[in-house]
């Protein structure tokens, strides 16, 4: 047995660990959080280990799948892929939503579970974020353009249809009540 300090050896990885953050300011869901992180760390990471923002979930790591899915600027990215410091300066919105309301996210939302698209769950909110992004730009897709906005988008328990029902009805839904996306 070494002589010694019980953990002496690793006496200054801590402060070598705190010299690796750098200060970032990330504007999520309307709120700003300043956090200090590696910047090696993705999107995903900081949202899900630093803020607490479990919504978005985790599966491939290699922007295969798509349940990572959040949007910057309103467009559809893998936070997986994402670097967090990359994302500075951007808006990012989270399947959480804002804190006072997105009366288009809230309609999606619930077009997908009328619409039975969420069985196991588990690729909802990165399908759901997909939507979103789909209808903020084009309000009234059809079937065609609804399944190549889900390319890269896995699910293994619906089969798409109830996915596609759930756009669709979310988009009809929106056109009714004239809500902005």
């Amino acid at each position: 047995m070494a002589k010694g300090r019980i953990g002496a050896e690793n006496v200054g990885t801590e402060s070598a660990i705190m010299k690796d953050l750098i200060p970032v300011s990330l504007l999520i869901n309307g709120v700003r959080h300043d956090i200090a992180i590696q910047p090696w760390r993705t999107l995903l990471e900081v949202l899900r280990e630093n803020l607490g923002m479990t919504g978005t979930k985790r599966s491939c790591g290699e922007g295969q799948c798509g349940t990572c899915t959040v949007l910057l600027d309103g467009k559809s990215v893998n936070s997986c892929l994402y670097l967090a410091v990359e994302a500075q300066g951007k808006e990012i919105v989270t399947i959480e939503g804002p804190a006072d309301g997105d009366p288009a996210l809230e309609q999606i939302q619930r077009s997908f579970a009328n619409k039975g698209a969420v069985q196991c769950g588990f690729c909802t909110p990165g399908m759901v974020m997909a939507a979103k992004s789909l209808l903020s730009e084009n309000p009234t897709p059809s079937e065609e353009e609804i399944r190549e906005a889900l390319v890269g988008h896995l699910c293994r328990c619906t089969g798409y249809v109830q996915i596609v029902e759930a756009i669709q009805d979310a988009s009809r839904q929106m056109a009714q009540k004239g809500s902005a996306t």
